[in-house]
């Protein structure tokens, strides 16, 4: 798709003028369930970590659902483990579920959810086509900020996801996420535009608001269209 034409439906689609989806064609089939051998079982002395670590889809999922390692599995609904394409090139990371999305099990629901599949179609995906999780696997009372005990608890898990997926890029969604995933107090703003490193494999990551600020404060759409441009330029790179 011509630059011209994905900013013009990227901005059609986040509402800063009316806007029509065209056709975008036979859309591919979900991908097959990735194939991982059984696990062995859990060696003596091993940590938590180092348990999760060794975790296939399954089992990874299991033990999200049966979480008790923090205060959060009191109040919660169910988890939310994520959902995409295991595969995918892009994963994207939130801070926690919400009422909505801990009653659904899925992240990005809503109003919110709406918008961020709006702005993947800007730049040529579907939700699909991507994994999308959160930093927090359990909704926290009153949709309040993450304490650090509870992103301790739940880094092992998405760490295993990162791991299992091997994306190509990261795109951290709000301040909450970025922070915890680059482990730096940095305001958001002074991180956007930016290349930074995740993990043992310098995965690239790029931040930028979070569809729910982006509800709030429309003015700042542009500002995530320059987000998702710069995004889509280290793809280009490789």
């Amino acid at each position: 798709m011509h630059t011209t034409d994905r900013k013009q439906q990227y901005l059609d689609a986040m509402g800063v003028t009316r806007w029509v989806l065209r056709d975008r064609g036979v859309q591919p089939p979900p991908p097959a369930e990735e194939r991982v051998p059984v696990q062995p079982p859990p060696r003596g002395g091993e940590s938590r970590e180092a348990r999760i670590a060794r975790m296939d889809w399954a089992a990874l999922k299991a033990e999200v659902a049966q979480c008790t390692a923090c205060e959060l599995h009191k109040t919660r609904t169910q988890t939310v483990f994520g959902v995409g394409d295991r595969h995918a090139k892009w994963m994207l990371i939130g801070e926690a579920p919400g009422a909505e999305e801990d009653r659904k099990g899925e992240p990005f629901v809503g109003r919110a959810g709406q918008l961020l599949n709006a702005m993947l179609v800007a730049v040529g995906l579907s939700r699909e086509e991507v994994f999308i999780a959160n930093i927090l696997k359990s909704r926290p009372p009153n949709n309040r900020d993450p304490r650090p005990e509870e992103v301790a608890a739940c880094a092992p898990f998405l760490k295993r996801q990162v791991e299992l997926i091997g994306p190509k890029l990261i795109l951290a969604l709000g301040r909450v996420a970025a922070q915890n995933l680059l482990n730096t107090d940095t305001r958001l703003g002074a991180m956007r535009g930016k290349v930074h490193k995740y993990g043992a494999a310098g995965i690239p990551v790029v931040v930028t608001y979070h569809p729910a600020y982006l509800l709030r404060t429309p003015k700042d759409k542009r500002k995530a269209w320059d987000d998702l441009q710069y995004a889509m330029r280290i793809m280009e790179r490789g």
